[in-house]
């Protein structure tokens, strides 16, 4: 299991595939660094060699930002637009969809599970003796 950018990656599958557990990277820019490393996209995960691993991780540093750089960027961002209390902050705030997706159907994902009416009439009715 090769370690790459602090993150090991699946040995059995094929490197193409596998670069994608880098959070950052996606299908197009794991086949830009591998054709940029002149890696073979279907070789296996464990059969790259050592010279391999540091051309595929020296580019990435280079021309990505990944892993905690992305994520920190990413959860600083969110955090400008609460503090400016733009209109995506407070959705995010309440952790309502932020891009426009309707609420009164789906976005469960988002929203969290439902609540029944029986759910709701039991926490507001008195506790019986």
């Amino acid at each position: 299991m090769p370690r790459l950018m602090g993150v090991d990656i699946p040995g059995k599958k094929h490197v193409r595939y596998a670069l994608r557990y880098i959070h950052g990277i996606g299908p197009k820019r794991a086949d830009d660094v591998l054709a940029a490393c002149n890696v073979e996209p279907m070789k296996k995960a464990d059969d790259l060699s050592q010279d391999e691993i540091h051309a595929i991780v020296t580019f990435i540093q280079d021309h990505y930002r990944v892993e905690g750089d992305l994520r920190r960027e990413v959860s600083q961002n969110i955090r400008r637009l609460i503090s400016i209390g733009s209109y995506r902050g407070l959705r995010h705030k309440r952790g309502l969809p932020v891009r426009g997706q309707r609420t009164k159907t789906n976005a469960h994902t988002r929203k969290g599970n439902r609540k029944g009416t029986a759910a709701l009439m039991r926490a507001s009715a008195p506790a019986k003796k």
